[in-house]
């Protein structure tokens, strides 16, 4: 059992960090919630102490002979700041310490994750960016905020994330400093991550689609994120969206090729786990086609976009990752075809994973998966049955092995400095 502080700052986005303390204890971890004196006047203390079974203090004059200041922060194993103001973030980059959680901040040499909440403006502002990256400098996980309704009528960048992938990304924390796995090996890179099936509209009712349900690609991009990277995941799928990755929608494989090709040339890394559709109708109807006895379609080919993005690569970055969802046959058994597509594709890693009808232990819509990782330099890493999570590290430790022997961080991205933690 994990012992979790959860801060809470004086935003109106403190109400939804009573469903991230509830995810935390509901899974086993010992939460202790320390909000600043402004976070009571949303949430009152009586709702945290009910939820956390501990008594509540904002200031360091409650229980001074337990030296609550120095204590809470030295024995915690992770310390989560929801919401996170632009004024706690900037009292944090600045060491100040007026308050317990402050006090706790300064004090915690376990991994520390701030989950901002604001209006757009604030955090666009230069203060705000000048604090982020400082902090992030340290070693502090600092959650791209949401895009959404803000208060009032406005909307834009700001908005807390979801509690439950917040909650997945402090237990993905979590479980790498148990493994003593360094936290942040993908900080000061930018990755993209594409997920889903694509649909392919025959009218305004039909499509033609597969089963992919996206979970691996969003295990993906929510482990990437976890591990300090910035993250774009072009989603086919309906699945929320991972704290701290930017979600571009998308329906058909075209429109994937566009949103994948337009954030290419800042990237690191880009992984293609979207399970693409290798054809589209030639004609999409105005009208709902009527049923009728027989159906014949024209289907034309869909642009096979790993194989673009290895074309258009110049030099070794961006690293390059396919996904073969694969089947035997009479010509070979799936890894047999994978290797086949590796040499057509050209990409550095294959990851292949077997799949088949549902119920199937690996692949499609499942939570778990396993697969054969095929390397360009002819290489192989096998990947037992596991969760689709733990099958996403394994990927990034690939992909971060590479990085760390190849090239630097794309344009425009600076590695912070090793974290003090």
């Amino acid at each position: 059992m994990a012992k979790v502080v959860l801060g809470v700052a004086g935003g109106i986005a403190a109400y939804k960090a009573v469903e991230l303390l509830r995810q935390l204890t509901e899974t086993g971890h010992d939460v202790t919630v320390v909000p600043t004196r402004a976070a009571l006047e949303f949430v009152g203390a009586p709702t945290w102490a009910a939820l956390s079974g501990k008594p509540v203090a904002d200031d360091v004059w409650s229980q001074v002979h337990q030296v609550p200041h120095v204590r809470i922060g030295q024995s915690a194993d992770l310390v989560v700041v929801a919401p996170a103001t632009a004024d706690l973030m900037a009292r944090a980059a600045h060491g100040l310490a007026d308050d317990l959680l402050t006090n706790v901040l300064l004090t915690a040499r376990c991994p520390v994750v701030l989950a901002p909440a604001m209006h757009t403006e604030m955090w666009e502002h230069a203060a705000t960016r000048a604090n982020v990256a400082l902090l992030r400098e340290r070693g502090v996980v600092v959650v791209e905020p949401a895009v959404g309704r803000l208060t009032g009528d406005d909307s834009g960048k700001g908005r807390l994330p979801d509690p439950v992938e917040l909650a997945a990304l402090c237990r993905d924390l979590l479980d790498r400093a148990t493994q003593d796995r360094a936290p942040q090996d993908l900080a000061g890179r930018r990755v993209v991550v594409s997920a889903g099936g694509t649909r392919e509209h025959l009218d305004p009712v039909r499509f033609l689609g597969n089963r992919s349900s996206g979970k691996q690609g969003y295990a993906l991009a929510r482990a990437a994120a976890a591990r300090g990277a910035e993250v774009v995941l072009v989603s086919a799928a309906a699945l929320p969206d991972p704290a701290g990755v930017t979600v571009r929608r998308v329906t058909t494989a075209l429109e994937l090729r566009d949103a994948v090709l337009a954030e290419t040339d800042a990237a690191d890394v880009v992984v293609m786990a979207a399970a693409v559709a290798d054809y589209r109708p030639a004609e999409r109807l105005a009208t709902k086609r009527k049923k009728t006895e027989t159906l014949t379609v024209e289907l034309v080919q869909n642009p096979d976009v790993l194989a673009e993005l290895v074309v258009r690569r110049e030099g070794p970055a961006p690293v390059l990752v396919g996904f073969a969802a694969e089947t035997g046959d009479a010509e070979g058994d799936a890894l047999a075809h994978g290797r086949a597509k590796l040499a057509r594709k050209g990409c550095d890693l294959l990851v292949v994973n077997e799949v088949g009808e549902p119920g199937h232990p690996t692949g499609f819509e499942g939570d778990q998966n396993a697969a054969t990782v095929l390397s360009r330099d002819g290489s192989v890493h096998e990947i037992g049955l596991g969760s689709k999570d733990a099958l996403a590290h394994v990927v990034w430790d690939l992909v971060a092995a590479r990085l760390a022997t190849a090239a630097p961080p794309a344009a425009g991205h600076e590695v912070p400095a090793a974290a003090s933690r």
